[in-house]
């Protein structure tokens, strides 16, 4: 009798026991509707304190979407349309496989009367000059076939967005994703090789010698909020600078920036990307004279990226409040090189626990780049496995345009922070697309 009593109230506590479990999961899941699929990158929100997109109300992105506001894309003509279609509710876009924004070439985009070989003659510096810029009915037809590949390779974000790949191979060639004038954006996943300028501009007054200006970044955040951009790559893909000619003595530039985050943009973070193979790499700030739009806002983190193979701006900052730390940088050995930190007017740029790999060819007082007097903190970072004070290097390389210690805050909205001596294996294996768990 006492067996049977003792095995009827174990089997009541069990049923209790798995009752009020059931009615917590329940409740959880009501409260919190985009926690029922944890494991679907999809519906994750980021993280609470991760880097100041955390800020306020957070980064959610599409994460409560509903089915009828989830699309599934695998042509750049139908990523434009999901991105597109009406309403301000979240959705979720789903990119298979890899969009080619250009796949029909730049033939397609050229406008009566362009002609690049009558464009070189015209403006030879040997027929041209270098005291003004190029006018006339030829760049009048450059500009006009810049402004069609320009309506047709960008793609605008609207709020309330996650824009994710599906899988390892998912990815965007030679388009421009527009975060513009939103707020609540995630994008993730994603392998964007850089868009290639069909039409870069001659500007024969840009230096000593002219220069070719291009257009077109990886992806802009312009004057929008909330924005988690993570587990992405960035490339040069197929079209590295060491592929493109030279006309008129100077690189016949195809490629502009990887990521901006300009004109009053906020509270934006990028988490474990990898930013490879290019040049003007990542640009918080585009104008000196934006104090307007700029000042008191561009507050970015960056941690956790993988930067690989660039020249400069990793970051170039100007204004805002920018926490970069356990970033890895690498030089590779023959590669141009410039700095990575560039430091702008008004910036406040907070610089912690980052490793840098460098050949012999480059020294660490070449890390930190000055282009505006501002006040820049840099702590704990390590080169070639070593820690180094960046500053105090700088300094006594360039002891005629020292740079001023303490930016004057101290970042709180960090989730983890790694050893810097951690990060190369750690982020050479879990960094950028594909890998997103």
């Amino acid at each position: 009798m006492r067996t049977r009593t003792r095995t009827l109230a174990t089997a009541l506590a069990l049923t209790s026991c798995a009752t009020l479990t059931a009615l917590a999961t329940t409740a959880t899941a009501q409260a919190h509707p985009h926690h029922s699929h944890p494991r679907d990158p999809a519906r994750q929100a980021l993280p609470a304190g991760d880097g100041w997109a955390s800020e306020g109300p957070g980064t959610t992105g599409g994460s409560r979407a509903a089915a009828a506001h989830t699309y599934t894309v695998s042509t750049w003509e139908e990523l434009r349309a999901a991105l597109a279609a009406p309403g301000t509710a979240p959705r979720v876009v789903k990119v298979r496989g890899n969009l080619d924004a250009t796949a029909s070439g730049c033939s397609a985009f050229e406008a009566p009367g362009y002609d690049f070989n009558a464009y070189l003659a015209a403006y030879d510096p040997q027929v041209w000059g270098y005291e003004k810029e190029v006018t006339g009915p030829l760049e009048d037809a450059r500009a006009a076939s810049a402004a069609k590949q320009s309506k047709a390779i960008k793609a605008y974000v609207p709020a309330n967005t996650t824009l994710i790949g599906v899988g390892h191979d998912a990815g965007i060639t030679g388009g421009s994703l527009q975060i513009q004038g939103v707020d609540n954006v995630i994008v993730r996943n994603l392998t964007v090789e850089s868009p290639l300028d069909c039409f870069p501009q001659w500007d024969p007054t840009d230096g000593a010698t002219g220069a070719w200006n291009s257009e077109y970044d990886s992806m802009v955040v312009y004057g929008s909020t909330h924005v988690w951009i993570d587990h992405n790559t960035f490339t040069d893909g197929a079209h590295p600078d060491s592929s493109l000619p030279r006309h008129y003595g100077e690189l016949y530039q195809r490629h502009d920036g990887e990521l901006d985050i300009v004109r009053g943009a906020d509270h934006v973070t990028a988490s474990w990307n990898v930013f490879a193979d290019h040049d003007k790499t990542l640009m918080i700030g585009n104008s000196d004279s934006a104090a307007g739009t700029d000042a008191g806002k561009l507050k970015v983190t960056l941690h956790h990226n993988r930067f690989t193979g660039i020249v400069e701006r990793a970051p170039r900052v100007r204004f805002g409040q920018v926490d970069a730390y356990n970033n890895h940088f690498t030089v590779t050995p023959g590669q141009p090189y410039a700095y990575t930190f560039g430091i702008g007017q008004e910036s406040r740029l907070y610089a912690e626990k980052n490793a840098f790999t460098l050949p012999a060819t480059v020294t660490p007082g070449a890390v930190l780049k000055k282009w505006k007097d501002a006040p820049v903190t840099a702590v704990g970072n390590y080169v070639n496995g070593r820690g180094v004070d960046l500053i105090a290097a700088h300094n006594a390389r360039n002891p005629d345009d020292v740079l001023r210690a303490d930016a004057g805050w101290t970042p709180t909205l960090r989730t983890r922070v790694d050893h810097p001596r951690a990060l190369p294996k750690l982020l050479g294996k879990e960094a950028g697309a594909g890998r997103l768990r």
